[in-house]
């Protein structure tokens, strides 16, 4: 108990001291704080004073920084405004463009005041004299003298240029416009230089494209005259698709080259460049068209190759020229209807002609192949050459339409050909040429004063006709029918029948026996006979040394000879050997000039 009591009297001691020492910190602490708030007190209107001296230090730096920096814009304006002036380098370039594109970033940011009107005029200045050095470098490109030689070569633009172009292009391009910077004081000034250096192009690069073909296209029309009418047709297609290579290379160079790409624009200058090219090809086909109008049988194939060749360029030639300018004007369209038309008159016309021959307006016509004859069989195979032009022709024409002269002609809306007759109406066609070009033919030789001349000159030209037009693997078989065959063949036996009936049917029957005749079976007769046979014989021998037969024709020619041998020959050796058996004359070799052997041997001599 005791113990107890005498540690509770220890812990109140000790709470008594813990009590006294808390008391001793809190005055303690009580004096620092108000120390504290005396010490702040006297500090406060110092530190007031300090603020207030920072800010207006501040305040001095920052008016010395602005003063410096209008000083140093000053001077980059002024050296900027000297460059500008000076004009872009080609090799400084870059220099240039990023000097204009510092003044107009002053411009976009700067303050509406005397100097931003001072830096719109040297933005403006700028402008054109970069367009100046466009034009300038295009110009330098297009000029001088172009590619010589018998086959057309475009100069192209040089690359070195193009890679100079380029990046002042894109600078171009990257111009303010009044419809990019409406605010912008030389939006249109600048729209102003650009148009007018597009236009510079246009005009440049059309003039070169024109002076690079009108060489090619003076040749074209100058050689018309004196070239194959096929050959001069290709030519003129060949000289067409080289002048849509150089509108399709003229395209796509504006495409990369046009300072204002915009529809609007590029349309215009696209119209621009086109009009040199296709005012050249105007003349070159108006010139060539008045030639074949001049002499169309002269130069109907000439037209047919014409229009075969320019139909072929027409779809490119609607799309590099028509769609792509949208233009309404179509010099291609009306050129290629003139040449159709006149090919369309070329198919009557020549059977016409040939109708016409057959009257022997000419005069001495001979015994050899006709002049018309041999035109009319190459006519035949010059229409294989170029037979997708006489098919779209003839089926345009309408089948039968090419007898005008003959009063047959198809209504309008009736009997027009089916889609895919060409081949048909081209059958048809030639064989009307054919069987005009006999009957013209027979009706000469019956002209002829004397019949057996007459019956050479029809035996040569229809042997002519077989050989170059049914002779085996002959290209112009695929456009001659079996009915024209069957005429030519036909006609060919008529013309050799009648041959023989005026040349050596004499012969046989001046041997034949005069069953009519009393007595005709004499020996007076007899003796009458050979002497008949053997003039008639001269004078075949005479007629055949002035008119040739088959000539040109050997085959024809020995199956002639033969057939001609079994003809008269035969009926000589039975008439002499049947005359020898009567003993008709005392001296038979008075009458008997030549035995059979050598009758054949001056036969086979007439040829």
């Amino acid at each position: 108990m005791d113990d107890e009591t005498a540690e509770i009297e220890l812990l109140e001691q000790n709470l008594n001291k813990t009590r006294q020492i808390s008391q001793r910190m809190t005055s303690i602490l009580t004096s620092f704080d108000n120390r504290l708030v005396k010490l702040e007190k006297s500090i406060l209107p110092l530190y007031t004073s300090t603020q207030i001296l920072t800010k207006r230090g501040n305040n001095i730096e920052s008016a010395l920084q602005k003063i410096d920096e209008v000083a140093s814009n000053q001077e980059g304006i002024a050296a900027e405004e000297a460059l500008i002036l000076r004009g872009p380098q080609p090799d400084q370039l870059g220099a240039y463009t990023d000097a204009l594109e510092r003044l107009n970033a002053n411009i976009a940011f700067g303050a509406a005041d005397e100097n931003q009107r001072d830096t719109a005029r040297l933005v403006e200045t700028g402008a054109n004299k970069l367009a100046q050095l466009f034009t300038k470098i295009v110009a330098s490109g297009s000029s001088g003298n172009p590619p010589a030689g018998s086959e057309f070569r475009f100069s192209p633009f040089p690359l070195d240029t193009l890679v100079t172009l380029s990046p002042l292009v894109k600078f171009l391009r990257s111009l303010p416009l009044p419809a990019t910077h409406p605010s912008h004081p030389s939006a249109t000034a600048i729209l102003s230089a650009l148009k007018e250096a597009q236009r510079g192009y246009a005009e440049m690069r059309g003039n070169w494209g024109r002076k690079c073909l009108e060489v090619y296209g003076r040749r074209l029309v100058d050689r018309a005259e004196t070239t194959d009418g096929i050959s001069a047709g290709r030519e003129l297609g060949r000289w067409t698709s080289d002048l849509l290579d150089v509108i399709e290379e003229e395209y796509n160079l504006l495409t990369q080259l046009a300072p204002l790409p915009g529809q609007a624009h590029f349309l215009s200058t696209y119209i621009a460049l086109l009009t040199p090219l296709t005012t050249l090809f105007n003349t070159a086909l108006s010139s060539l068209s008045t030639l074949i109008k001049r002499s169309l049988p002269k130069y109907n194939f000439h037209a047919l190759a014409s229009y075969s060749a320019l139909s072929a360029c027409q779809d490119r030639w609607d799309e590099l020229v028509i769609r792509r300018s949208e233009r309404k004007e179509n010099e291609f369209k009306e050129g290629l209807h003139a040449v159709r038309g006149v090919c369309v008159r070329s198919f009557p016309e020549f059977l016409a002609d040939l109708k016409l021959a057959g009257l022997g307006r000419g005069g001495e016509i001979g015994t050899g192949c006709a002049d018309f004859t041999i035109s009319t069989t190459r006519y035949l195979e010059q229409l294989l050459e170029v037979r997708d032009a006489v098919g779209s022709i003839l089926m345009l024409l309408g089948d039968g339409n090419w007898k005008m002269g003959d009063g047959v002609q198809v209504k309008p809306n009736q009997g027009k050909p089916a889609p895919g007759s060409e081949s048909l109406l081209i059958d048809h066609y030639t064989y009307d040429v054919v069987t005009t070009l006999i009957t013209s033919l027979t009706t000469l030789s019956r002209m002829q004063k004397r019949p057996a001349f007459g019956s050479v000159f029809l035996l040569n030209n229809t042997a002519y006709l077989c050989a170059k037009l049914l002779r085996p693997r002959a290209p112009v078989l695929e456009i001659i029918s079996r009915p024209t065959k069957e005429a030519i063949n036909s006609n060919f036996r008529t013309a050799k029948a009648g041959y023989f009936d005026s040349n050596f049917s004499p012969l046989v029957q001046a041997l034949a026996d005069d069953k009519d005749k009393p007595g005709g079976g004499g020996k007076a007769a007899a003796k009458e006979k050979f002497t008949r046979f053997f003039d008639l014989l001269e004078e075949t021998k005479e007629r055949h040394q002035l008119a040739r037969v088959l000539e040109d024709d050997e085959e024809q020619r020995q199956m002639l000879e033969d057939e001609v041998v079994k003809l008269v020959v035969p009926s000589l050796q039975r008439f002499t050997q049947k005359m020898r058996e009567k003993e008709f004359s005392k001296n038979p070799s008075k009458y008997i000039k030549m035995t059979p052997e050598e009758v054949e041997a001056q036969i086979r001599s007439f040829y």
